[in-house]
């Protein structure tokens, strides 16, 4: 069936839905409103009956209570009665009125059960036709209201219809544009979904080339990642290495320092020997001094004795004592000076060792002052090897944390690039979605056009 022909049904039909529709709710609204009426006016003959029983002492409180159940199910709406809430303000205001003047009726009951007098039965049969008129008032009110609904009914109904009959007119004039209009759009369709799917098989295409360089990437970023773990590792090692040549050359350093501190100590005590060497040089030559002197005091005794032994030689026997003397003399005059010669010798001995040992000390305080510029010099070049070792640890450290970073980051672009490739997978599952649905709109739209 085609369209036009559809949209013309479809409009009568709608309108006949909702034509049906008013008439179940026209119907509703009727036996609601008839119930009303109805209760209305069961109330006003209940309770004239109430008062009449009561009148002929013949008490009725079932009949009582059940006046009170419809007054209270005509204003508030009762589920047992089958009743909706009142709604004309009329009708309402006169039930009102009405459930007032019988509670006054119920009070005035019980006051004449109370004192059964003639003043009461007639208070009583007074207040029954003010009651009597009031409930026939709200009687009249509902079959005002149930009019009333029925005249909008009819005008609501004879709206729709021309609602219907306008809307039914203007499907049909519109029905030849919307035809024409599907028609060229599912000719446009046709064309696009060809176009899509001449796209479609492009892109999955490149989303394959894509998935396919995405997945090399990976590996070779893999393969750099592994690089970038092992040359961390070596930096590492490196870095190690470095701290501990640090750490040696610091102990070189500090052993050349105390080398040098010992060396001037050497040179001071060196100095300290020169000085005392030559203090024992003076003191030899003092003392060869001396023994010159005994030398010369023995010569000038021995020629004494040698003069006195002449003399006693020439005084005869009274010189012999005298002579004997002055032989013993000579004879330690003689073991002085040989003491004084070797003394002589001793010290020549001595100054020549003393000799030597100066210019030994000597020797031994240049060779100590180039032993101490040789450490002065060693010290400074330690210190260089300190910096440049130092140097070379701080880079080596950089470079190994340079190196740890650049693992991590390589990790983080491998996740990232993994994460691509699972996008281009998706990417072509994707693609192949939108071809299937692509044929299935292209099949929808020969269906349209089937129909339009």
């Amino acid at each position: 069936m085609k369209i036009g022909t559809q949209l013309t049904a479809g409009a009568f039909g709608i309108g006949a839905i909702v034509l049906v529709n008013l008439g179940g709710i026209f119907i509703a609204t009727s036996a609601n409103n008839a119930k009303e009426i109805s209760l209305s006016g069961a109330v006003r003959g209940g309770t004239q009956r109430s008062v009449k029983l009561e009148l002929s002492n013949s008490a009725d409180d079932k009949l009582i209570a059940q006046m009170d159940k419809m007054i209270a199910g005509l204003l508030n709406g009762s589920a047992e009665l089958k009743l909706s809430p009142a709604t004309d303000p009329d009708f309402i205001t006169k039930l009102k009125a009405t459930q007032t003047e019988w509670n006054q009726s119920k009070a005035l009951i019980q006051q004449l059960r109370k004192q059964p007098t003639e003043a009461n039965r007639l208070a009583l049969l007074r207040q029954s036709e003010t009651l009597f008129k009031l409930a026939d008032e709200a009687v009249n009110a509902a079959e005002q209201n149930t009019a009333k609904e029925l005249n909008r009914f009819k005008t609501l109904e004879l709206f729709v219809a021309l609602i219907n009959i306008m809307i039914a007119t203007a499907i049909i004039v519109g029905s030849r544009r919307i035809t024409n209009t599907l028609d060229q759009f599912t000719n446009i369709i046709a064309k696009s979904s060809e176009e899509i799917a001449a796209k479609v098989e492009n892109q999955e295409a490149i989303a394959n080339e894509q998935s396919s360089s995405v997945s090399q990437t990976t590996s070779t970023v893999d393969s750099l990642g592994e690089t970038s773990r092992r040359s961390a590792v070596q930096a590492e090692e490196s870095a190690k290495s470095a701290s501990t040549a640090l750490a040696l050359a610091e102990s070189g350093s500090a052993t050349v320092e105390q080398t040098r501190v010992g060396m001037e100590s050497l040179k001071d005590r060196v100095r300290e020997i020169a000085e005392q060497i030559i203090n024992l040089s003076e003191q030899t030559e003092q003392i060869a001094g001396v023994s010159e002197l005994v030398g010369d005091l023995a010569n000038q005794t021995n020629m004494l004795a040698l003069n006195a032994a002449v003399e006693a030689a020439r005084a005869g026997e009274y010189g012999k004592g005298f002579g004997v003397v002055a032989g013993e003399i000579r004879k330690l005059a003689d073991q002085s000076r040989k003491s004084a010669d070797q003394i002589n010798k001793l010290v020549t001995d001595v100054q020549s060792a003393m000799n030597s040992a100066v210019m030994v000390t000597d020797e031994g305080k240049k060779t100590a002052e180039s032993s101490i510029e040789l450490a002065l010099d060693t010290a400074e070049s330690f210190i260089g090897v300190k910096n440049a070792v130092t140097n070379v640890f701080s880079n080596t450290s950089e470079i190994s944390q340079a190196a740890k970073l650049q693992a991590v980051s390589i990790q983080e672009v491998l996740a990232a690039i993994n994460a691509l490739n699972l996008g281009a997978m998706d990417t072509a599952a994707d693609m192949q979605d939108v071809k299937a649905s692509t044929v299935e709109l292209k099949k929808s739209t020969e269906q349209l056009k089937a129909v339009v």
